[in-house]
């Protein structure tokens, strides 16, 4: 640091890149002296003539004012005032072309001076150093006073930093070719820009401040050395001239050799930069009280007959300028704000000054001659040669005509100064600061346009959060509390809480709101059965249209049936009867099977038998046989109602019906001989079960008898057929007749051996009871075998029947009583009767088979 030092106050000057020479053309009106000019008939004061917010207007329209009065407040940050630049009448509050190079609108305040340029009360303080940093910061704000270099940043605001300050530049460079404003303010001033940088020095308590100033100014550098012999920290720097040393960045380079960060300010590196005119504004707001309401301003050009610097009001219109001065425009003439490098064509003179305008320049073309039409980049380099911002403009040119805002931002666009040196020496003619410009301003409007968004979303949502919680509070309000209990309902509820409390412990015993509980949670789960409950009534129609359905075909087919049994039969459907009838016969005997086995295979026990349950078991027993016995009965009813049928096929039925016969006669005499031969036992026997046991025993005798006596009758009764009988088939059939006799007679057998183990209980028996049962049973056994002796004898030997002795209808003659003789010849009658009666023994032998079994 104390080696910078020295090296600073050794006059030392360091190098920035780039720059140019352009002509300088400052003799045009460094000349003369400032001259003052006279009012203009109306003054147009923009509001926004700074960085930063607009204020909060003051007047209105028809308001008269007076010099130095504010017409705006701050209102927000970074924002300054503007004041009247004379006394007048406030005529109209409308936008007015802004000094730009859109010449958009911008509201203004126009005021209509009176000529008497009467100034409103000033505080002069005669010696700032007493003034506290808080009274000359709000001084320098409240006097409206931003930067007059071409910036236009508030002044308030750097001079109030709370950053550590190093160094405090002056800018009085001036380097931009014509402009002579500074040149000749330090020359007539020098003592009040002194002064203003003292104030600085006060604010921001510096090591040293250093006034740069090109050395093509020899008068103005030693004024101001003149003026600054009396404070050793304030330093004269002559630099060289070279266009652009009046940039901030480069003047810092050039003074300190320290470089501003590409993002950063020169507050970041301890440096602070203030113009010389803005210096020399902050002296007037501070010991004369006055705000910025005039500067100075060069307007110089070839048509301009007294070029010069002259003090304008802020607000005077261009137009007034160039005709004090002296203006012969040339045709399609050209006015510029500011200089040649930086400056911009205004399109219209009726523009009022602002607080940056420094030169007004008027050229012909000779002096400045209308740039050509633009042509291809020759990639000659000479523009990156000349920025003084170490940039690359062609680049940056490629990507502002192709709208990459994001490359730009990357090739650090916004450290472009706009000095225009690289449009100065390009060959092609490109001008490159428009695009750079152009691409600035869009950029900033996307980020504006960002910003806004935001803020619309923040609005938005701090907005939804707002209804949110109010519809919440309003449903809070709506919902309905409570009633309050009265005194007699808290006591009622007290003496019901205490009696639960103090209820007894008894499980049988459940306090009120328990069975309460209860009954709430039966008939919720009775609800929710009811409700699970599936819907069966589409299942219901179905099965009640099935049900009519089947109906609808029983009906259909009874009258069939009928119709069928009405109509006349042949001998093929009189067949299939007869098969149909036999089926039917079969089936019902086989069910008698089936009961008489189930009673016979009862297990029996050695435990007390019980009355009534013996009682049931034999009920049982004999409705099963009974209904059997009836099953049967209706079958032999339909074979004996069959229609004649054919001779061979009758034969062979004989033949059958007698072999069955035969076997249910065995099965009857073996059944009789195992009852006579039962073995006695001297044990006990169970009253009850032998009560049982004998009841069944007579029911199955009597049911055997019953069948004998009813196939003897069938047998008399049947009608005769005519139809002769084949010999060899009713052999056949005999022969097969009597295998199946001997089958059934096995298996009645093996149903009698079964009977005749049955364990004897050793229970106590009435003998006078036993007695007679076995009586009874003896008897019942002794007439069935009669009856079957008497079958027997009907039957020939080679199974041939002879009628020749007939049998009158009213005879009672027993069955026993037909003759039979092998030998005798056989009448075509004699074989018809024969087949008849074939038949009906058939039928009643199978009858009596089926009872035998019942035995069993």
């Amino acid at each position: 640091m104390d080696k910078l030092l020295e090296q600073i106050k050794k006059g030392t000057v360091w190098a920035f890149p780039g720059g140019i020479h352009p002509p300088q053309q400052k003799s045009l009106s460094n000349s003369a002296s400032i001259t003052r000019l006279p009012l203009p008939d109306k003054l147009i004061v923009a509001l926004k003539q700074h960085i930063g917010a607009n204020g909060k207007l003051l007047v209105e329209k028809g308001q008269h004012v007076l010099k130095g009065q504010p017409l705006t407040a701050p209102a927000a940050n970074w924002s300054v005032p503007v004041h009247a630049p004379s006394s007048g009448v406030v005529t109209d509050i409308a936008p007015m072309p802004s000094a730009h190079p859109s010449a958009l609108p911008e509201l203004s305040v126009i005021i209509e001076p009176d000529g008497k340029d009467e100034w409103v009360a000033l505080n002069k303080n005669k010696n700032p150093a007493e003034l506290s940093h808080d009274e000359l910061i709000n001084i320098i704000h409240q006097a409206g006073i931003s930067g007059m270099g071409g910036a236009g940043f508030p002044t308030y605001v750097k001079a109030d930093t709370k950053q550590p300050i190093e160094f405090l530049i002056v800018n009085a460079v001036e380097c931009e070719p014509y402009i002579t404003a500074d040149d000749v303010l330090m020359r007539e001033h020098a003592k009040e820009v002194i002064q203003g940088i003292e104030i600085m020095q006060q604010l921001l308590n510096p090591t040293l401040c250093i006034v740069g100033i090109e050395d093509n100014k020899p008068e103005a550098i030693a004024a101001m050395k003149q003026a600054a012999e009396h404070n050793s920290k304030i330093i004269i720097q002559t630099v060289p001239t070279i266009y652009p040393s009046g940039g901030e960045k480069q003047l810092i380079k050039l003074l300190t050799n320290r470089e501003v960060p590409s993002i950063g300010i020169p507050a970041d590196i301890g440096i602070l930069v203030h113009n010389t005119g803005t210096l020399f504004a902050v002296q007037q707001a501070v010991y004369e009280g006055k705000p910025l309401i005039e500067r100075i301003v060069t307007v110089t050009g070839n048509t301009i007959h007294k070029p010069g610097n002259v003090w304008a009001l802020l607000g005077t219109e261009i137009k007034h300028l160039l005709d004090c001065q002296g203006f012969s425009p040339v045709p399609q003439q050209s006015v510029v704000m500011g200089g040649p490098m930086m400056g911009f064509t205004l399109p219209t003179v009726r523009i009022g000054i602002v607080k940056t305008t420094n030169c007004i320049l008027a050229p012909d073309h000779k002096e400045l001659a209308e740039p050509g039409p633009e042509k291809a980049c020759i990639r000659c380099s000479a523009c990156a040669d000349a920025c003084p911002a170490s940039l690359l403009p062609q680049q940056l040119q490629w990507f502002a005509k192709s709208k990459e805002y994001d490359k730009l931002q990357e090739h650090n666009l916004f450290d472009c100064i706009e000095c225009g040196a690289c449009a100065y020496v390009c060959p092609s003619e490109i001008p490159l600061v428009q695009y750079y410009r152009i691409a600035k301003v869009e950029i900033k409007e996307q980020q504006a346009d960002k910003i806004k968004a935001d803020r619309a979303k923040e609005r938005f949502d701090a907005r939804k959060e707002r209804l949110d919680r109010e519809q919440e509070e309003r449903q809070n309000r709506h919902k309905r509390k409570p009633a309050a209990k009265s005194a007699d309902e808290k006591q009622k509820v007290a003496e019901a809480l205490a009696r639960v409390k103090n209820k007894s412990d008894n499980g049988d015993e459940k306090s009120a709101v328990a069975a309460a509980i209860a009954r709430a949670k039966a008939k919720k789960l009775g609800d929710q059965s009811a409700e699970l409950e599936p819907d069966n009534s589409e299942v219901a129609k179905e099965r009640a249209l099935r049900k009519e359905q089947a109906r609808k075909y029983k009906e259909q087919k009874s009258q069939t049936d009928e119709s069928a049994e009405t109509a006349p039969v042949d001998d093929k459907k009189s067949a299939v009867a007869a098969a149909i009838a036999r089926a039917k016969a079969k089936k019902a005997a086989q069910a008698l099977d089936n009961a008489e086995q189930t009673v016979s295979e009862e297990p029996q026990t050695d435990a007390p038998v019980d009355d009534k349950k013996a009682a049931v078991a034999a009920a049982i027993a004999r409705a099963k046989a009974k209904k059997a016995a009836q099953a049967l009965d209706n079958a032999e009813q339909t074979v004996s109602e069959e229609p004649p049928v054919d001779d061979k096929k009758s034969a062979v039925a004989a033949a059958v019906a007698r072999a069955k016969a035969k076997k249910a006669a065995k099965a009857l005499e073996d059944t009789e001989q195992a009852v006579s031969e039962e073995p006695q036992t001297d044990a006990p026997v169970d009253d009850k079960k032998a009560a049982v046991a004998a009841a069944i025993a007579r029911a199955k005798a009597k049911k055997a008898a019953k069948a004998l006596e009813e196939t003897e009758q069938t047998v008399s009764e049947e009608p005769q057929s005519d139809s002769p009988v084949d010999d060899k088939k009713t052999a056949v059939a005999a022969a097969i007749a009597r295998a199946k006799a001997k089958k059934a007679a096995k298996a009645l057998e093996e149903a009698e051996q079964t009977v005749s183990e049955e364990p004897q209980s050793a229970a106590p028996v009435d003998d006078k009871k036993a007695a007679v049962a076995a009586a009874i049973a003896r008897a019942k056994a002794k007439k069935a075998a009669k009856a079957l002796e008497d079958t027997e004898q009907t039957q020939p030997q080679e199974l041939q029947v002879d009628s020749a002795a007939p049998k009158s209808a009213e005879s009672n003659t027993d069955d026993s009583s037909v003759l039979i003789n092998a030998d005798k010849p056989k009448s075509a009658d004699d074989k018809k009767k024969a087949a008849v009666a074939a038949a009906i023994a058939r039928a009643k032998a199978k009858k009596l088979q089926k009872e035998g079994n019942n035995q069993s």
